[in-house]
């Protein structure tokens, strides 16, 4: 099979990474370096622990998700949907590695408003291969754990936001195009947008206020958005009717994603505390009211209760209450699932989304659970000047700015590096690659050995004869 120019490309870009980490010079301490982190003394036994776990936790949300989304899909796309997911980590881990940790929590690049200072993205030169990020704690963002652990904890949250865009375009995408997209989706709206609602001097966080306690901004909008604006771009699947593969790998998915969330959400306490405490309680409280209205609300429509909807509802759950799991009650938290809930199955089944062909509805879900989370921790966050019932109207306003502006960089962003991908590598497969599904046409691979398939003969011999006319195209 011939080997094309954008493999070879590639393979040299992962080349010279690695070859240039080898080279790259030994850390060398300055005082400027030294004045940003505390001492080895001030790091807490349990809450490194508490990080250490909730890393691990998080990173099981990947797989998770691959296997929620892989057994929502045609048996033509299962592997080929799962693997979109699970390269993530090796993709976003890198890339993390050498430049996207310093562009979210690098030095701060911004501008004066007034008398204080704002910034858009960091300096990223700041830790590039990880430089200077050590064991010693820093004394502005996590001033309990090495800093290391917490690079590697937001490392999991960059990993898994490119992974949810999957599910929109889904079964019609092609492999390489969409490893440069998420590399170009990381670098220009995942990081930068970390930034500004995380560090300290973020315009997201410290402008405008905006409360974004793990994540339901930073990942879930990003990618709800993200995912509207690919479905558009690549238009709709040949054949937009599928039957779920495999139900129970949905099953399996959902429970080790909301296994892998009380990392991501109680974890992002930083520490081994009371509001981690309460960040457990209230990501499992919203996931179970989510659950449990959107199988209920699914009947009083006429539709039958399914697993498929059970866990649809508890990922939406847990997708809202997001922002807020460590600023709001337990009780409070039910609410939380329980509208998120009823919005997205509204959005799911609306009319008007049907015709843009989100395969497994990931802006119904992931964008809108987080648009909603988002407007709920704008009413209800505790603490001073923190919501509307604890700010006034001035606090919610600043609020909802912040989601429109977010809505439209995260949309209008996502759609213009769909368009530069596509210019680069044509994103969509060929028609007969899409019609032979991408496990086949992108990967040579097949969920059912031939000899193990209930598919007639002549249908595989179909397949392959086209697969062999596919390579010698070179898809």
């Amino acid at each position: 099979m011939k080997i094309e120019k954008r493999w070879i490309i590639s393979f040299v870009i992962i080349s010279l990474v690695c070859i240039t980490g080898v080279l790259w010079p030994a850390v060398t301490t300055t005082d400027a370096v030294l004045s940003q982190f505390g001492t080895i003394d001030q790091i807490i036994p349990a809450d490194v622990a508490w990080m250490l776990t909730s890393c691990c936790l998080v990173l099981i949300m990947t797989p998770g998700l691959s296997f929620f989304y892989g057994g929502m899909v045609g048996k033509k796309n299962v592997i080929s949907t799962m693997l979109q997911s699970f390269v993530c980590l090796g993709v976003v881990t890198l890339l993390w590695v050498v430049v996207g940790f310093s562009l979210a929590f690098g030095e701060p690049l911004g501008i004066h408003i007034g008398s204080g200072f704002y910034s858009f993205v960091g300096d990223p030169t700041s830790f590039t291969f990880m430089d200077y990020v050590g064991v010693l704690p820093h004394k502005k963002i996590a001033s309990t754990v090495p800093f290391m652990l917490f690079a590697l904890f937001q490392m999991k949250f960059a990993v898994i936001a490119p992974a949810i865009i999957t599910g929109s375009f889904a079964e019609r995408v092609r492999f390489i195009s969409y490893l440069l997209f998420i590399c170009l989706f990381t670098l220009f709206i995942y990081a930068p947008l970390c930034h500004a609602v995380w560090y300290p001097t973020g315009i997201l966080g410290s402008y405008f206020g905006v409360k974004d306690f793990a994540g339901g901004t930073v990942v879930h909008m990003s990618a709800g958005f993200a995912a509207l604006a690919g479905v558009i771009v690549l238009g709709k699947r040949k054949n937009s009717r599928h039957v779920p593969t495999n139900i129970p790998f949905v099953l399996l998915g959902t429970g080790m994603l909301w296994f892998g969330w009380i990392g991501f959400n109680a974890g992002s306490s930083l520490e081994a505390n009371g509001v981690a405490a309460m960040a457990f309680a209230t990501t499992t409280t919203a996931s179970a009211a989510a659950m449990l209205t959107w199988i209920f609300f699914d009947r009083i429509n006429g539709r039958k209760v399914s697993a498929l909807g059970a866990c649809i509802g508890a990922v939406v759950g847990l997708v809202s209450i997001t922002p807020a799991a460590g600023f709001v009650s337990v009780p409070e938290s039910m609410f939380f699932g329980f509208i998120a809930a009823l919005v997205s199955n509204w959005v799911v089944n609306a009319k008007f989304l049907k015709g843009i062909d989100d395969t497994l509805d990931v802006f119904a879900c992931h964008g809108v659970g987080g648009i909603m989370g988002m407007i709920l921790t704008a009413i209800f966050a505790h603490g001073e000047d923190a919501s509307l019932l604890h700010g006034g109207w001035n606090v919610f306003g600043h609020h909802m700015m912040a989601l429109v502006l977010v809505s439209i960089y995260t949309f209008f962003g996502a759609f213009l590096l769909f368009k530069i991908t596509n210019r680069i590598i044509p994103m969509r497969v060929s028609e007969e690659a899409e019609i032979m599904g991408l496990d086949l046409s992108q990967h040579d691979e097949t969920l059912f050995p031939i000899e193990c398939s209930d598919v007639a003969e002549e249908e595989y011999d179909t397949i392959f004869a086209s697969q062999k006319h596919l390579e010698e195209r070179t898809i």
